[in-house]
This record gives structure tokens, sequence and C-alpha cells, in this order.
């Protein structure tokens, strides 16, 4: 009966790869495979008597509360084009160096990642505001499109990230289970602020490292990243530097406010994105950049974003119920733990699946559905639980960026000229994707990057 369950597990990513909405596909296959196993009488329907308590457990759920709070700010600083301004101030004041606009948009990138930690949104909005200018100075497409990509993925690891919260939230289940697998009714807790800390090193790392490469390229090949003409820096001195301090200061100010808050513990995760939505509000209107409409707009969006969300949660309950009824976490508890190589050799295997299917799935998908399953056992077996959390989002924004299905690569493909092509696209990402699986690579070798943080903030 156990293959039942990894039966299951294919037609649900079949079904997906049909473009069936996720949300009803996750519990339409869950119930249809419910009451084919209870005609057939191997189902016990008594699993799906939790189905209740866990949808409540998903209304009463302090930490999801979070999810709409940074999913409003990060909608109010795009719509209020806090990211426009920043962007153009910062090709500005990096314009004289060859491949300053690539520092620009990496730097850009990242501030927006812990601004909005919506990686679709920071991609598309860096392509339309930055990439037409990049090529109209002469930057190589593969360059600028490649930049443009990697750096909207940084939404995935720099918190604070939508991507962390659920995260967050479902690695906190997990390590609950594995701790109850192991007898231990009174071990430690993990919550999103674990996560937001792990990340922070490795993100700011990962940031690094593009840069690196970035000022790489522009000493190795000037031709591919020329510097801005002196006639088209609009502004210079004090004039460059009053706007600097006008357009960075604010959104750093709310970024600190948010993870400062967090880190000296005067606010949990939730409260910090409270203090970040209402103080995305007062940006813009401090900005001259609020109206109603823009707040209607927000608002809609927000409740669409929110509500896609929560109705994959629901369908991934489901899901997990039937999943774990057919015996399916017993078939991959022991499928982990009779792979060769032990603990590393499960991670490695859990680390490809999660790589591919980040190819068809989208992070919350993946999220809700296959760490749930695989994320207990691998903490059980002695892993990390703060360290698997970020090896889970990292592996995710590398699998975002590779070829030929990379969710980056098709949102800016969509807002990209015609005279660039996908071939241009795919050889720009590429140097991007080595310094990934090398910060993988890094992360695994050296666990401290992830955890160090965590301890020391959170040690009391």
């Amino acid at each position: 009966m156990e293959w039942i369950s990894f039966g299951l597990f294919f037609v649900l990513v079949g079904l997906l790869l049909f473009g069936y909405p996720v949300a009803f596909t996750l519990g339409g296959v869950g119930l249809v495979f419910a009451g084919l196993g209870t005609m057939a009488g191997i189902f016990d329907t008594s699993f799906m008597a939790a189905l209740p308590a866990r949808l409540y457990a998903i209304m009463i759920n302090q930490t999801l509360i979070a999810v709409p709070l940074f999913v409003f700010m990060g909608v109010m600083l795009e719509r209020s084009r806090v990211a426009e301004s920043l962007l153009d101030t910062m090709a500005m004041l990096f314009g004289r160096m060859r491949g300053g606009m690539g520092i620009s948009v990496t730097i850009v990138g990242m501030l927006l990642a812990a601004s909005t930690g919506i990686v679709g949104a920071t991609v598309v909005t860096m392509g339309l505001l930055s990439l037409p200018t990049m090529l109209r100075r002469g930057y190589d497409p593969a360059i600028a499109t490649g930049t443009i990509c990697a750096s909207g993925t940084l939404g995935q690891i720099i918190p604070p990230s939508i991507v962390l919260v659920l995260l967050g939230d479902v690695i906190s289940n997990a390590n609950q289970q594995a701790q109850l697998m192991q007898g231990n009714f009174s071990g430690d807790s993990i919550s999103v602020g674990d996560l937001f800390m792990g990340a922070l090193l490795p993100g700011l790392f990962l940031v690094g490292m593009y840069l690196v490469y970035i000022v790489f390229m522009a000493w190795f090949r000037p031709e591919t990243m020329p510097a801005i003409p002196d006639e088209e820096r609009r502004i210079g001195g004090w004039a460059l530097a009053r706007r600097t301090v006008h357009d960075l200061i604010p959104p750093m100010t709310l970024i600190v406010a948010v993870l400062g808050s967090i880190m000296a513990g005067y606010a949990t995760p939730t409260e910090a994105a409270s203090v970040g939505a209402a103080g995305a509000m007062v940006l813009a209107v401090a900005q001259r950049r609020f109206s109603r409409v823009i707040l209607v707009n927000v608002m809609r969006s927000t409740t669409r974003v929110t509500g896609m969300v929560f109705l994959i949660l629901i369908g991934a309950s489901i899901f997990s119920l039937v999943f774990r009824g057919f015996g399916g976490d017993d078939a991959v508890h022991e499928l982990l733990n009779n792979l060769p190589g032990g603990v590393i050799g499960a991670m490695l295997v859990v680390m490809l699946l999660m790589f591919l299917l980040g190819f068809v799935l989208d992070f919350i998908e993946i999220t809700f559905v296959i760490v749930p399953i695989v994320g207990p056992v691998l903490i059980a077996m002695g892993l990390d639980p703060v360290w698997l959390g970020i090896m889970i989002a990292l592996n995710l924004q590398t699998s975002f960026l590779t070829p030929p299905f990379g969710f980056s690569l098709f949102y800016l493909r969509g807002v990209a000229p015609a005279s660039v092509s996908t071939t241009q696209i795919y050889r720009g990402v590429t140097p991007f994707i080595a310094i990934q699986v090398l910060m993988l690579i890094v992360l695994a070798l050296w666990p401290g990057l992830a955890t160090w943080l965590p301890n020391v903030v959170f040690a009391n």
C-alpha cells in the first residue's frame, strides 16, 4: 500500500505539468485517491477527521499572518516607484565605473529582495526598469539579462522573504515531528526569526560573490560593460549625494526597522511585518507617491497573492493527510534511511529532487508538499533544521535560475525586448548558476554560516 503514496505523488506532478491549478489539484488528487482507497478498503478514513483541526490551525497560525503583511509592504514599495528612483540614483552613483549599471542592479535587487521578498515581482520590475537602459548603454545582452535574473532571485534568500516565512513555519512543524519521532517531548523550537537570521549571512555572502563576478567581468571584458558617458550623468557632486541620501536612506531604514526589531527581540516576525507594512505606507506618503487608487490596487494585489498562498496550503493539507494515510511518510522514512551514504546520501537525493521539481513547481508547492514529507526524516537523522531550511531556499533559488525551465527566466523573457534572444538569457545566467552551486557547497561544508547568527541573536 505504501507504493500507492508514490503513485499519488507522481499523479500530482503529472497533472501540474498539464497546467491544472495547483491548489485544486492538490486537494482534488488527494480526495480522489482517498475515495478510491476507501472503496477498496485500503484507506483509513479517520485520517481525514484531522482535516478540520488542520484548517483551524492554519486560520489561527500567528506566523502566517506575516504573509499578507510582507506582501502588502512589497507591493506598496513597488507601486510607489521606490525601486525606479533607487535604480536611477544607483546608476548615477556607480555610472563612472565600468560595470556600474551591473553593480547598481545587483545592489537594488538586494534591497528589493529585502523589501518585497517576491521573486517574480523583483525580476519583472528590474527587467522593465533596467534592461532597456543597459542595452542602450552598450551592455552585452547576456551579461545584462543574467545580472537581472540573478539579482531578482535574491528574494528567495534575503530576509524578510515570503519564502522564508512559509518555509520557517513548515520547518518548525517538521522539527517538532522529528523530535516526537525520537521520543523528545520538550525539545527546542524553530521560528521564522531563526531562518531570517540564518539566511542573512549566506544572502550577503552571495551578493558579494555576484559583485565580485561583475567587477571581474568589467575588468576582464570591459567592452561588454561600458561606463555611462559623462554627458548622460545628469547630476554629480553634492546634488548626487543629496539624492542618494533621499532615495537610499528611507528603504534602508525600513529594512533595518524590520530586521532590527527581530534581532533586538522587540518584535516577532509577524509584528515586524506590520511595522514594514505601515512603514511602506509612510514612505510612500513622505515621497508624495501615495493615493487612494494606489492603496486600492495594493490591497487587491495583496488579497490575490494571500488567497493563492492559503488556498494552496489548504490543498496541501488534504494531500499530506492522504499521503500519510497510505503510509507515505513511513515509506519515505525507510527509503531515506536505507540510501547509501547515510544522512549525506539522503540529503543529496532530497536536494536533487527539489532542484528538479523547482523546474515545474513554484516554491510554495515545494514548501507545502515536499518539505513536510522529507523534513522530519532529515532532521531526525541529525541535520540542523535552520541549516536545512537555508539549504532548501538556496537550492530552489538555483533551480529558478537554471535553463530551460527556471521561473526567473520565464519572468524576464516575458518583459525583455524581442532583440534579446532566449539563448542570450540562458548564457547570461550560467555564471550565476555556478556561483549559486559554489554557495551551496560552501554552506554544506561550513554550516556555521547559517547557524552562528541565530545562536548568537537568540541565545537567551
